[in-house]
């Protein structure tokens, strides 16, 4: 059976989650990370030497760099579900999919660090007012695309669309500054209909605050 390694309250771990709830693939989880610890044992690093998570093992492959895993898994399993057989649906799957890491991630990672995973003295409210601004006109790109597709890949869900979903979740329970982005809404609409994403990512509590965060993960993991 095909074995992750993490815990439930990380984005790039959720990535993995979703991705093979929507795939059908069973599936035990090992907690490690944050609170669990085990990351930096001799072991775990022998499977990723930067003691991160997530790690799968499926069967003869072991490998580590979320976005990657969620491409493997989409290529091995159910063929055409996730990672598009048409070759222009794949190109946009794999535009956003670079996108969001490059793009929306990194802003969403700098208010999340500052607002919720940092005790209030320590937030650089300077670097909470970038991030906030890259946000919204990443959100705003994002926008436009979905005005005329249902998807990010176009006519069907895919893998571009499980990446952007989950770090679109966390955001969206940040207190920070947030812009009217209807068809972005309403596509965040349709992914809470599906059942991947309510067990991989909506059932996961938000945190508000470094207390939230510690409890989650106590609780959650």
């Amino acid at each position: 059976m095909l074995i992750v390694w993490g815990r439930r309250n990380s984005v790039n771990v959720q990535k993995v989650l979703w991705t093979l709830a929507e795939l059908d693939v069973p599936f035990s989880r090992e907690k490690v990370g944050g609170s669990f610890g085990g990351n930096r044992d001799a072991d775990f690093l022998r499977m990723n030497p930067m003691g991160l998570v997530p790690v799968i093992r499926d069967g003869d492959v072991t490998m580590f760099e979320s976005n990657a895993i969620v491409r493997y898994l989409s290529a091995r399993y159910r063929q055409g579900l996730l990672r598009p057989d048409d070759h222009r649906a794949l190109a946009m799957a794999e535009q956003w999919m670079e996108w969001q890491h490059n793009i929306f991630a990194p802003a969403v990672g700098v208010l999340f660090m500052n607002t919720v995973r940092s005790l209030p003295e320590k937030r650089n409210d300077a670097s909470v007012a970038a991030a906030e601004k890259q946000a919204i006109e990443a959100l705003k790109i994002a926008d436009d695309h979905l005005a005329r597709n249902e998807w990010f890949a176009g006519a069907d869900f895919s893998f571009g669309d499980i990446v952007m979903g989950v770090m679109l979740w966390r955001y969206m329970g940040l207190e920070c500054t947030k812009p009217d982005v209807p068809h972005v809404n309403g596509w965040l609409d349709a992914l809470e209909e599906r059942d991947g994403f309510k067990q991989g990512v909506m059932d996961v509590t938000r945190a508000k605050n470094l207390e939230d965060w510690n409890r989650i993960e106590r609780e959650e993991g």
